[in-house]
């Protein structure tokens, strides 16, 4: 029987006895299924190197970018106090603003009261030719302003942060779908054999199932995210008390009863999955500890994303493990900062959030541009969804899924560019409307990939990253 990705091999069938398994290959085998399931676990399931490219005919045309790099700021980063100026809000400052309160009621089946008008606390300045505002937040990220190009119109469903964080990464803030990583090595494969092809850096907020948000869901198991949550040791147990050629020799023992299993009872998904899970980290042991370890990088590199402050280490660590991941041929890297997520304390919330993360961002994009990696890497920035202009409470700000900013650079779109424009208050997208699914077709399409024809059968229909929407943003690209 023929599937679109391969052969299903039926159980042996039919009124003959079957074999008598006797106690030795029982044993050989519980032995070789039970190392396999522990592998996979420590790895969390590696990404495949082979890919649907070959079956599907991928790409399907000429990609403008080989690779993504997702700067996720968690818990939704405020557009009217990072790079969508609204100094119309003073003129409304302490009263109350015409916008917002009955969609947010509507959305929340019961009052969730906003307060009055809120005025951005950080100046704005233009930047570079292309004259961008951006906040003094960002003042090293202000620098790069004509790398950028800044969506202002960005617009989704999902108003709580589980089902946002979701819809941002998968399209759907209601099921289990594949991950955006997940589709792009379904359906491109890794550069590296030897690495991951879809590489998760740091956390998720607390209330958000980083399980379900770098998911393969129905997709075969080798595409989910390798999620590498601590810095000091990326992947645990990776290095081997045994030399290579012991390993290798157990490595083909394993194998060998793998292939016996795989004779007598047929090839399945889970199998394969284990078994490129063994060969995996075997070739990791050594390529792998060498792009995670940072003390390669010079003294002026490692400066460059902040790694001699205390304030900038930790995402600069991560921003430039992204940087070698990516350039050692992992084909997407997300690279999680929280907590984004100010109802009160905005001032506070937010300046810890920009110092934090700002200098490695810029460092980030000076150094793929020193490389020549900036033009075939897109890298995004962004959160789930963005804030009100009204306060909530005394001093911060509330969910807004209606207007908020997100920028590319890199990778085919446009720099020094601006698409959308909001209202005159920062609430609603008036210009340039560009929901999730908008930004998913568009970013598959500077892959190299159609969003309406990368698909994969499950449940008696076929699915996609964008579902049945989506329209790619052709004003932001080259």
């Amino acid at each position: 029987m023929k599937t679109r990705h391969g052969s299903i091999h039926p159980h042996p069938t039919g009124d003959a006895e079957p074999a008598a398994i006797d106690r030795r290959r029982m044993l050989g085998c519980l032995a070789g299924g039970f190392g396999s399931v522990g592998l996979a676990a420590m790895l969390g399931e590696s990404a495949a190197a082979d890919s649907a490219a070959a079956k599907l005919g991928l790409p399907h045309h000429e990609p403008r970018a080989k690779r993504v790099i997702f700067l996720f700021m968690n818990g939704g980063p405020s557009q009217v106090d990072t790079f969508d100026p609204k100094p119309g809000l003073v003129r409304w400052e302490g009263k109350r603003l015409p916008v917002l309160d009955q969609n947010t009621n509507k959305l929340l089946g019961k009052p969730r009261p906003l307060g009055n008008a809120f005025p951005t606390p950080w100046k704005f300045a233009k930047h570079g030719a292309s004259g961008m505002d951006v906040s003094e937040l960002f003042p090293n990220v202000a620098r790069r302003a004509d790398d950028l190009c800044l969506i202002r119109s960005m617009c989704c469903d999902s108003f709580f942060h589980a089902q946002g964080t979701l819809e941002m990464m998968t399209g759907s803030g209601l099921f289990l779908r594949p991950s955006m990583g997940s589709w792009l090595t379904y359906g491109l494969g890794t550069e590296n054999r030897n690495l991951p092809g879809f590489v998760v850096l740091g956390n998720t907020m607390g209330n958000v199932d980083a399980t379900k948000v770098f998911s393969s869901a129905f997709l075969p198991a080798e595409f989910q995210g390798t999620r590498l949550a601590s810095l000091k040791e990326p992947i645990p147990n990776l290095k081997s008390s045994l030399d290579q050629g012991e390993q290798r020799a157990q490595l083909d023992v394993m194998q060998q009863l793998n292939a016996r299993h795989i004779e007598r009872r047929g090839e399945t998904s889970a199998l394969n999955a284990r078994i490129e899970s063994f060969e995996l980290a075997y070739r990791m042991q050594t390529i792998a500890s060498e792009a995670f370890d940072l003390s390669h990088e010079t003294a002026a590199t490692q400066n460059l994303y902040g790694l001699n402050e205390s304030t900038t280490n930790d995402y600069g660590q991560q921003c430039l493990l992204a940087r070698r991941l990516v350039e050692r041929g992992v084909r997407c890297v997300v690279v999680n900062h929280r907590d984004w997520d100010q109802h009160s304390n905005l001032l506070s919330g937010h300046e810890k959030n920009a110092r934090s993360v700002d200098r490695p961002i810029a460092g980030l994009l000076t150094d793929l541009k020193q490389r020549g990696l900036l033009e075939d890497t897109l890298v995004i920035w962004g959160g789930e969804f963005g804030r009100t202009p009204n306060t909530q409470g005394k001093n911060g700000r509330d969910h807004n899924t209606a207007a908020f900013s997100m920028w590319l650079a890199g990778g085919g779109v446009k720099a020094g560019h601006i698409h959308g424009e909001t209202d005159e208050f920062g609430a609603y997208t008036v210009a340039g409307r560009t929901h999730v699914h908008d930004l998913h077709a568009t970013i598959l399409h500077l892959m190299g990939l159609d969003h309406e024809r990368l698909t994969y059968r499950y449940g008696g229909r076929d699915y996609r990253l964008t579902d049945v929407f989506g329209s790619v943003v052709k004003e932001i690209l080259v």
